[in-house]
Formats: structure tokens, sequence, C-alpha cells
């Protein structure tokens, strides 16, 4: 999966507001959107270089118009001007929190919000969240396996997957989707950030590797330290943005989730449907970061040590939104079509309309229509060249049925050792109690490894032994009591 060729990258200046892709980006103080006889005025700019454009309302190519920060003004006109052309606007903070979108404006269908409210009592809402996820977990294990070859962390997400697929709650679907994550971001762990020759002596050393996506700031993906997860940050809001847009256009609603849990500032339904799409855009930034190196003029570190793009770099990323754009549009109305369809109505009731695929307008010409909700993420990218297209997702395919032949031959293996193991062989002072009182707080300070192999059991089921997730079968107290050197005498 490699970053699309129709999408370039970073330039050497800025000269013009034009649309590039359709999209403008303004950034800088003093920003201004305001329109005079008819046309769209655009300004931006720091200090003496500022820039400033007109748009007339044919032949305009604008589909987005993105600001970055809160300095300057946006006028009513202006927004009317952007609706009338079915243009969208998004507004980032300058940490690539989205604040605000808006787009083109269509009649919602109250049945089908209703249907969406009524989701998680019918059950179509955890379907969906099923669906959602395993798809994600299905293109992180074929990015890790193809881009990093690494076997560990895909059979660690698959194994998750299978689990998922079992699932009876959102709470369940979380827990298995954090257990792929782990396995997930180990491995970008280590990713080598390359910066240009000249710059190389200037940036600091955390700023040289992805590292963990977890800021030590917040203990969470927000304000991150690092070019690499600054990035990827930025590349997740203008995908909100998006996954925002798709849902309004369609008539849903985007605050009510199928996984997300409802909170008072988030769209929890646009957050669900970025989820299958975020491998993708992981797939973009691994591509970026191995093409070329960075220039450090495209970040600056505030005082608490938070690394944010400047507006040269926020440019170039805010274009690929059209490319998010078009992989969103298929799930967005594969969920209002799994809405509509959980509730009986008459014949004569229309299912949810196609404004995002057109597929009723294919339909009606002979076209073939896109899937509503394939078992694979849409390719990335449309070049046939790319390094990450369905010939390598087949090795997946095969690597799955390895892993389920693997695991079927250690449940064999494991069921033997219950049957042969003798519960007398137990000291009768090794008990239930005496484990989690006396054994499992000692296992926190064992490395995963020893406890596998000492057990001769997964990685996974050792960490969750480890991180008192798990009881292991009585057979396993003894060795676990000479791990951490516990006896009856405790």
């Amino acid at each position: 999966m490699a970053a699309s060729a129709t999408v370039s990258q970073f330039p050497q200046s800025r000269n013009l507001l034009v649309p590039r892709h359709g999209v403008v980006t303004l950034f800088g103080f003093g920003i201004s959107v305001s329109v005079d006889r008819g046309h769209l005025v655009l300004k931006d700019g720091i200090g003496g270089d500022r820039c400033e454009a007109r748009f007339a309302r044919v032949g305009h190519g604008l589909r987005r118009l993105v600001v970055i920060g809160s300095d300057g003004m946006v006028s009513l006109s202006a927004l009317r001007w952007l609706a009338d052309q079915d243009a969208a606007f998004v507004m980032l903070d300058r940490i690539g929190k989205v604040l605000v979108t808006t787009g083109p404006v269509h009649p919602s269908d109250a049945r089908l919000r209703r249907d969406q409210s009524l989701a998680q009592g019918s059950g179509s809402g955890l379907r969906i969240a099923i669906e959602l996820i395993r798809q994600k977990l299905i293109a992180q294990a074929r990015l890790v396996r193809d881009q990093f070859q690494n076997d560990n962390s895909p059979e660690m997400i698959l194994v998750a997957c299978q689990a998922l697929m079992k699932a009876k709650s959102s709470e369940e679907i979380r827990r298995y989707e954090a257990q792929a994550a782990l396995a997930y971001w180990r491995a970008w762990h280590e990713l080598p950030v390359a910066f240009s020759q000249t710059d190389s002596r200037h940036v600091p050393e955390h700023w040289r590797t992805f590292g963990s996506r977890l800021s030590p700031l917040t203990k969470s993906p927000r304000l991150a330290v690092n070019p690499a997860n600054a990035m990827l940050n930025y590349l997740y809001a203008i995908l909100e943005s998006e996954a925002r847009l798709a849902i309004s256009e369609l008539g849903l609603d985007p605050g009510i989730g199928v996984l997300h849990a409802d909170t008072r500032t988030r769209d929890s339904l646009a957050c669900d449907l970025m989820e299958p799409i975020r491998p993708q855009v992981d797939a973009y930034l691994l591509d970026l970061l191995r093409r070329a190196p960075l220039q450090r003029k495209w970040f600056f570190e505030e005082r608490d040590g938070n690394c944010r793009l400047t507006g040269e770099c926020a440019v170039k990323l805010s274009e690929t939104s059209r490319i998010w754009r078009e992989a969103l549009g298929a799930l967005a109305e594969w969920i209002a079509h799994s809405l509509w369809s959980t509730t009986s109505r008459p014949s004569r009731a229309k299912a949810p309309p196609t404004r995002l695929t057109q597929n009723r307008k294919r339909e009606a010409k002979g076209i073939p229509a896109q899937p509503l909700a394939n078992s694979s993420i849409p390719p990335f990218s449309r070049a046939p060249a790319s390094p990450f297209n369905a010939t390598r997702f087949a090795r997946l395919d095969r690597f799955d049925s390895i892993a389920q032949t693997r695991r079927a031959e250690s449940q064999r293996r494991q069921a033997a050792a219950q049957r042969a193991w003798n519960p007398n062989e137990k000291p009768d002072w090794l008990d239930e109690t005496f484990y989690r009182e006396q054994i499992q707080p000692r296992l926190l300070g064992i490395q995963v490894p020893t406890i596998q192999s000492v057990l001769s059991i997964s990685e996974p089921y050792a960490l969750r032994i480890r991180n008192a997730r798990s009881i292991p079968h009585p057979r396993h107290w003894l060795g676990l009591a000479r791990i951490v050197d516990v006896s009856a005498h405790e």
C-alpha cells in the first residue's frame, strides 16, 4: 500500500492559493474568508508573507476549504457560497483537532435516524461494530506482515480478530481491538525517521524513530512529541472530518455511534467509520517516511516538547482528503443500509440514497455498482505498481490459514497436557487463593518471554497471565511459583 501517485509530496515553496486535488488550506494569522462581488476571497499568511486568491462561481475546482488555526474571520456569505458550490469547510486547531465541519446539506430521513438510535438494542449496532473492527484488524495484519516483514505481530492481531467474531458486547470488541493495537504499534516502534543531511544534526534523538503512539505529555496519542506521530495525528484529523461529512450527507447522526461511547464533545459514529480506513492512512505515512527524508523546517517544537506541523507540511497532508473521501463512501453507505435493513418496512419504502458512491445511477446505466461492504479494505492507491496490492494480500490469506493450523495444534497439545496432568502433584498449600494473593502480584516483574518459555504457551496468553487478565490452569501454578520464588512459607 503506497502513497497515491497523484498526490505530490512537499514543494520547496508556496506562493499561490490554488486548489490542489480540490483542496485549499489556509494557515497563519489574520485568515480571511469572504465574498466580494460574487467571488470567494481567501487571504492567509504570516507577517509580510501573505497570499490572496479570488474564485468565481464557475470553474473554481474547489471541493474542500481547510482552515488551520483560529485567528481570522469567516463570513456567513462565504459559508453560503461554499454550500451553493457543494464545497465543504473544515476548521482544525493547531494540534490537528477537528473543530468545525460543514458540507452539502440534504434532507434527512427520520426513520433512518430512529434505526440508528435503536441499533444497540436491535443487535445491528454490534454486528456493524464487529465488521468495522474486523476489517481494520485484517488490514493492520497485512500492513505489518508485508511492510515490516514481521511474523509475530500479524499472528497476534489475527488471534484477536478471531476472538472478535465471538464478541457479545462493545466492551469485548474494544478489548480485542486494544490487544491487536499493542502488537500493531509494537512493530512500528523502531521505524527509523530520516532527515536531510543538513538537518540531521539539529533534530532531537527521539525524532529519529517512530516511537510510541502514547505521548509522554498526555499518556494518549494527543500532543505528539515527534514528527512521525504529529503527521499521523493530523492525517487522522483530516480523515475524521471526511467521516463527519460522509455521515451527515447520508442523513445519519454523527454523534450516535455503535462502538465508541457517547460523549458530549465527540462524533462517535464518525470515529467508528474511521476505524477500517486508519490502516490506509498508516500506509500513506509509512510510504512518505520511506520515500524521502523529512526537513526540519516542516516542524517546530513547543516549550513543553509538543511537536507541531508548520503550514507547508499541513497543506500537503490536507490534500489527501480526496483519497479518504473515496475510501469512506462505500463503508458509510453500508452502515446506512445495514441500519435500514433491521426494521421491516413496506415494499414501497426506498432504501437510503447512495450519494457518496452513486450506485443507484450506476445500476440505472448498467454499470457495476461498488460493493457496500467488502471483506477487505478498498485499495489505498489506484497505481497498478503499488507494493501493497492484491497479490501480496493473498499472502495474508495463506498466513491466516497457517495461523489457524498452528493454533489448532497448540490447543491439541495443551489438551493432551491437561489430560496427562495428575492433580496430586500439586501441593496442598498451592490453591487459587494463594495464587491470587502471593504469585499473581509478583508476575508483573517477570518478563513475558520467561513465562512463555517456562509454561510453553503463546506470547499473548503469557501477557494475559502476567497482567492478571487470565488465571492459568492449576498445572502451571507450581512453575509460576518457582519463577517468582515463593513457597508455602510466604
